[in-house]
């Protein structure tokens, strides 16, 4: 049969004669559930030393214990100013009342995904659904798509959602699972009134009374002084301000002078109030940071100038210059004065600055370098280096393709993260695109512009997977003001393509093709090497994408048929494999199947010639298609089930689902209506547990299929 398959277009068993030899029933049998993601718990563990503030605690439990009395779930909304330990309160509580939610516990920070003050909600949406085990290749493209997902995925179950710093209560409502069962927590610094409906219970949180502060203390560090000198005691916790964010680091200054009374202590911070004015809980963070070494203080000082809110080890031997070593040293010693959080986890090292330490680090790098001469090394050292790390990561997974940008040297002191190979490397792009999308604005506002759009090349790969739709439309519009600026007209064209399609993506049609229109004048300009008329080709590829979704199929064919013969002229054989295969799914679109046997046809044999696996499956998939819509579904068969044994290698199953709809086609139109059915219920039941909605959405073919200009 996979020579039959790959061989010819005609002279096919019928599909009937598969389907009593029980090949239809097979793929009942081989078709596995995907991997159970297990029950999402997405809060850290326990922290040492929490103040239990029972009076909050209780109102949340009456809360949790009531029941919403309406269809949604139960929300308790926690409010208070920065530092007073809401996000701890809200996991502790997510810890204690995990065993009463069965179908997990789900966490999303909206500050680590705001942008200018406002959060791209479908990012926000994407974060909890990949907790509920849905994965990028099912993630819906719109933010309608994605509320209708959660909604779905969420609908007749018990969560448990901490959504964290809201500022709106619009922001938390579409984050609110569809259940009456379930209930959110949400943090905020301020009431809020448009959440008022959907709130069960309000629990404003104060400082901590002295009593209670003193107890945190106690737990922060085990020092005698603390029950032998009372009012001293009182008086630091006091002069914190009840925050636990400064309890936290005035309990480890205390550590470190174990043989000074904490009446002396205390003394000291409440001289250097009077004399510079200050709040006690600022010299607190001032006698902190005056006991650190050289290098934790000039690593305290460079944190402030870090794109993202968690920092790896790596990043932070970048910030430094001086190597891993130092950079491990100077992490641990922060760490162990309360001046920052974390360290190894499921993911390696990873660090977070609490928003008050950031505030009070950028103030002692004014005090130290008022020319800005070393965070501005630091800045440039941390965009080399992130450049770097993503654009090798880029070539372990997406091979070469068309890039302006040459690979930037190792940077001083920084050493490269290792990839285990293409599959890790797709992992750390999302790890850390808070950081690589933040890198690109701090090239923007350095000046860095040729640095600013070379980061934009390994995104483009990082995109076409994860759709983080406010992230990289910021970035590339960004990219493309870069590289203008920088007098790349090669990059300035990229940039323009590629920005076109997320924007297309969301149905914003009028400004991709504005773009476009500016990537096709500018593209005028250009000379007559190959690389430059390679990129030709790219952009009127990129022109006929869009005019292929908004359904003007004639226009789409003749970019497609022009694109094809520039890649033709240039020798750029998958470039003319691409097109073709492109001209022929047009030709299905337009109802014309004879022409699109043809087409496909002829591309399928020439990705089968270039040892292009996925290409030849992605092209007998449409051939098959062709094939059925020209009354000929008796040859379509094989070319079908080829892919079918594809997509499962791949372990893809949005192109499983696909695949299966048109064998329940095929299945159909040749007599085998109870086979179509079975076929049908199992693409149903596989959507159904990878959280997709039903019906296949975006263009017809597989999902997989390169994008817009990736063909050069």
């Amino acid at each position: 049969m996979a020579d039959e398959t790959h061989n010819t277009v005609s002279g096919q068993p019928h599909i009937g004669a598969l389907v009593q030899s029980g090949s239809i029933e097979h793929l009942h049998l081989y078709a596995a559930p995907p991997p159970d993601p297990g029950v999402p718990f997405q809060v850290p563990a326990a922290l040492p030393h929490f103040e239990d503030r029972r009076d909050e605690q209780e109102r949340i439990l009456r809360a949790a214990e009531a029941g919403s009395g309406h269809e949604g779930p139960q929300v308790v909304a926690l409010t208070g100013i920065g530092g007073v330990g809401k996000t701890a309160l809200g996991f502790h509580m997510a810890r204690r009342l995990g065993g009463r939610f069965p179908d997990g516990v789900l966490y999303v920070d909206l500050d680590d995904l705001r942008r200018d003050g406002a959060v791209e909600i479908a990012d926000a949406l994407a974060e909890l659904l990949g907790g509920l085990g849905v994965t990028a290749e099912w993630l819906e493209r719109s933010l309608a798509g994605r509320t209708k997902q959660y909604w779905t995925r969420t609908r007749g179950r018990r969560l448990l959602v901490v959504v964290d710093n809201a500022r709106y209560g619009a922001e938390a409502v579409p984050l609110l699972p569809a259940s009456a069962g379930s209930l959110a927590i949400v943090t905020s610094q301020g009431p809020l009134y448009d959440l008022d409906r959907a709130v069960a219970a309000e629990v404003p949180m104060g400082p901590l009374a002295a009593d209670d502060a003193v107890r945190l203390l106690r737990h922060i560090v085990d020092d005698p002084r603390l029950a032998a000198e009372p009012d001293a005691a009182v008086a630091l916790a006091e002069g914190c301000g009840g925050l636990p964010a400064a309890l936290t680091v005035a309990g480890r200054w205390i550590r470190r002078y174990p043989r000074r009374s904490l009446g002396r202590l205390v003394a000291e911070l409440t001289a250097e109030l009077r004399e510079k004015g200050i709040p006690m809980v600022e010299a607190v963070w001032d006698a902190a940071y005056a006991g650190l070494g050289p290098g934790a203080a000039h690593l305290y000082r460079l944190l402030p100038e870090f794109p993202a809110p968690v920092l790896t080890g790596s990043a932070a031997a970048a910030l430094l210059g001086d190597g891993p070593a130092p950079a491990g040293d100077a992490l641990e010693e922060l760490g162990t004065a309360g001046l920052l959080e974390g360290g190894e986890d499921g993911d390696g090292e990873r660090y977070r600055m609490h928003g008050l330490l950031r505030g009070h680090a950028a103030r002692c790098a004014r005090r130290a370098d008022p020319e800005g001469t070393l965070r501005t090394g630091a800045r440039h050292r941390i965009v080399r280096w992130y450049r770097r790390q993503a654009q090798r990561a880029d070539l372990l997974a997406a091979g070469t393709r068309m890039t302006f940008a040459v690979l930037e040297p190792p940077v001083h002191g920084a050493p490269d993260v290792e990839f285990a190979g293409a599959a890790d490397a797709l992992r750390w792009l999302e790890t850390e695109r808070l950081a690589l999308y933040g890198c690109v604005r701090t090239a923007v506002d350095s000046g860095l512009y040729g640095h600013a759009w070379a980061l934009c090349e390994p995104l483009w790969t990082h995109f076409l997977d994860h759709q983080h739709y406010a992230d990289v439309v910021d970035a590339f519009r960004a990219g493309a003001d870069a590289a203008g600026r920088d007098g790349n007209l090669p990059a300035l064209i990229r940039m323009r393509c590629q920005l076109a399609r997320p924007l297309w993506e969301q149905g914003r049609h009028d400004e991709a093709e504005e773009e476009l229109r500016r990537a096709v004048a500018a593209a005028g300009a250009l000379g007559d090497s190959t690389a430059e008329r390679k990129l030709k080709a790219s952009v009127t590829e990129f022109r006929g994408k869009l005019k292929s979704v908004r359904g003007q199929w004639e226009a789409a064919a003749e970019d497609f048929a022009d694109s094809r013969e520039q890649h033709r002229a240039i020798g750029n054989a998958y470039g003319v494999l691409l097109q073709t295969h492109l001209l022929g799914r047009t030709a299905l679109d337009m109802g014309e199947p004879g022409r699109a046997v043809e087409l496909l046809a002829e591309a399928h044999a020439m990705a089968r010639e270039q040892r292009r696996e996925r290409m030849t499956a992605r092209t007998g998939f449409e051939l098959g298609r062709a094939l059925r819509a020209a009354g000929r579904a008796g040859e379509a068969l094989p070319f079908v089930r080829a892919a079918l044994d594809k997509a499962r290698e791949r372990g893809s199953g949005s192109d499983e689902v696909r695949i299966l709809e048109e064998l329940a086609a095929l299945a159909e139109e040749t007599g085998g209506a109870d086979e179509a059915e079975e076929l049908r219920a199992l693409a149903g039941r596989l959507t159904e547990r990878y959280g997709g909605l039903p019906g296949l959405p975006g263009l017809p073919g597989l999902p997989g299929l390169p994008g817009p200009g990736q063909s050069s």
